[in-house]
């Protein structure tokens, strides 16, 4: 008990004359700066700061890339279908398990009747809306295993295969909302 009061009454004298402590210290010299701060006028703080940005590394940005490769677009476009068919499924999961608490009938023989009453050009449009992207996914995600084990990264190769598979996923919808 004396010593924890020793030692709490030596804190409480360091904590009042803390400067008393580094005079005995053997490293007292190392206490003071070699260097002294100046004040700056917010101009010149402006000044240094713009100087300083001039060094600093500049990131990519998305200004960098040409809008006309394919590649950028479909890179773009296997995100967004992939996004959407996400978001879909779990909208449409919670529809489903909601709709018996808020009295809506999501049932298989109610949504068959509800499209069976729209036109078949509204029925084409619908289904070409959900036909297209499921096609573009599918085929330009093989576009883009071949990606990833390096096949076909040349310019002309990127830019041609492009075209095909946006023409494929184009064509692969129509098909699937008009003729099945």
């Amino acid at each position: 008990m004396l010593a924890q009061r020793a030692g709490t009454t030596a804190l409480r004298r360091v904590a009042a004359a803390p400067s008393s402590v580094f005079k005995l210290a053997p490293f007292a010299a190392m206490q003071t700066r070699p260097i002294q701060t100046e004040r700056l006028t917010p101009a010149d703080e402006a000044a240094i700061l713009a100087k300083q940005r001039l060094n600093r590394p500049v990131s990519p940005h998305l200004e960098i890339y040409d809008p006309k490769q394919t590649w950028f677009g479909g890179s773009a476009w296997q995100r967004i279908t992939g996004a959407s068919f996400s978001g879909a499924l779990y909208a449409s999961a919670v529809a489903y398990l909601a709709a018996p608490l808020v009295g809506w009938h999501l049932e298989s023989a109610s949504l068959v009747a509800a499209a069976a009453a729209l036109p078949v050009a509204v029925k084409g449009a619908l289904k070409f809306l959900v036909a297209w992207p499921f096609v573009f996914h599918a085929i330009n995600g093989v576009r883009h295993l071949a990606f990833d084990l390096g096949i076909g990264f040349s310019r002309a190769t990127i830019i041609k295969t492009g075209w095909y598979f946006w023409g494929a996923s184009i064509v692969g919808g129509v098909y699937l909302a008009f003729f099945m």
